[in-house]
């Protein structure tokens, strides 16, 4: 490691000592640091003796009810559905007894659940990431977060302010989010700002200006995905291209030497070689529900909690169809089979006789009309990471688990 990463590095480190809550950085380091590394390695425990399956984190949608309506998002327009706060209790307390402590929890927007932070509260012992538009993020909601202590608010920031607006369906879109930022920066918080990278956003977002400009305003990760025109109103002019994704990767690589934050993304190991966290296992996914989903876009499940959610590990361990959906899906690509082959996918879904899982119920025929596009699968142009640190993390923690062979 050069000098100047491991200074950028240290800073960026030193920024939460500095700028959060002692009693929150405590609880990020031992609920979610050290929790999902003894998790992690049960994991892969687990899954090299071939003993009954459990993922390592479960992603949980608790509602489908949101204030937005972004184009190319996969979530209902208008649903009603949302997990019981006896399942969403049920589902932390089955995955602790498996040794998982971290979840994210996405919705719709998952601040408009009632009782929420009342059940996160609860599982003090657990670490949330807390995936929001940050509208709902008021002063209020942010010290009671600080107050709690194990909640990392995951604010999604699609655009600056005119696609902002143009993506989400909205007015003033990008200054009420900051202002959720803002709430969390005075909170003292450890957060960070996500966003979905397409061609309208990529001009705003993938640029050294943008990452100092979340940098000031407190963040202190920025988490990176990209686009996947789903849903009801899916976009697919909107999908990035092989030579922007290229580009992309090459971009992500070289900002994280010196990057005033860290930047998080889920889809390269320390290679640069692709995989899918559904297909090794590593994430699933449930949906308000109450379905057991590979992952979240993918809305067709067959297997369903019940109404305390106290069959979780149960499902996870007898589940034929997560587990066909995880052998297929890593014999596919080390990709994301939903944006390279809709059709194998439609397919799959059907044999299985898999259900649609949400309120709209025409996910079926969505993906029918889907055509293929470029994913994150760079097979002989793969970059690897260039900065040490994040080499040896995604060394450690991002090798596949054997999914691919």
């Amino acid at each position: 490691m050069t000098l100047r990463e491991y200074a950028a590095n240290a800073k960026a480190a030193f920024r939460l000592l500095r700028e959060c809550s002692p009693r929150i950085v405590w609880k990020f380091m031992y609920n979610f640091g050290w929790k999902s590394m003894r998790n992690i390695r049960r994991f892969e425990k687990r899954q090299a003796k071939g003993k009954p399956f459990f993922p390592a984190f479960v992603m949980v949608s608790v509602t489908e009810n949101c204030n937005l309506a972004c184009s190319g998002c996969w979530v209902s327009g208008g649903g009603k559905k949302s997990l019981s706060p006896k399942q969403l209790d049920g589902i932390i307390a089955g995955s602790k007894a498996k040794g998982s402590y971290f979840f994210g929890i996405l919705g719709g927007e998952p601040l408009m659940y009632k009782g929420l932070l009342d059940v996160l509260e609860k599982h003090s012992d657990c670490y949330f990431q807390l995936f929001t538009n940050g509208i709902l993020l008021t002063e209020e909601v942010a010290m009671r977060l600080k107050k709690m202590g194990n909640v990392t608010p995951l604010i999604s920031i699609e655009g600056l302010q005119e696609e902002s607006d143009a993506r989400r369906h909205g007015s003033d879109v990008f200054q009420r989010t900051l202002a959720g930022v803002r709430a969390c920066r005075k909170a003292k918080l450890i957060f960070g700002a996500a966003a979905s990278i397409c061609k309208s956003n990529y001009n705003d977002l993938v640029n050294r200006k943008y990452i100092e400009l979340i940098a000031k305003e407190g963040a202190h990760y920025l988490w990176y995905y990209i686009y996947r025109p789903v849903g009801a109103d899916p976009n697919t002019a909107n999908a990035l291209s092989k030579e922007e994704v290229l580009s992309f990767r090459r971009f992500v690589s070289e900002q994280r030497k010196d990057a005033p934050l860290f930047i998080i993304e889920t889809y390269w190991d320390d290679k640069g070689k692709a995989l899918c966290p559904g297909a090794t296992g590593m994430s699933h996914h449930i949906s308000p529900s109450g379905a057991l989903e590979f992952c979240p876009p993918i809305q067709m499940a067959k297997d369903f909690l019940n109404a305390e959610g106290s069959n979780l590990a149960e499902l996870f361990e007898k589940s034929d169809f997560l587990a066909d959906f995880r052998e297929m899906a890593a014999e596919s690509s080390r990709g994301c089979i939903l944006l390279e082959d809709p059709q194998k996918l439609t397919a799959f879904l059907e044999k299985h006789g898999a259900i649609d899982t949400t309120s709209r119920q025409t996910v079926l025929e969505e993906y029918k009309k889907m055509v293929p596009l470029a994913g994150h699968n760079l097979p002989g142009e793969e970059i690897p990471e260039a900065n040490p640190l994040y080499r040896f993390v995604k060394k450690r923690y991002f090798f596949g688990f054997g999914a691919y062979g």
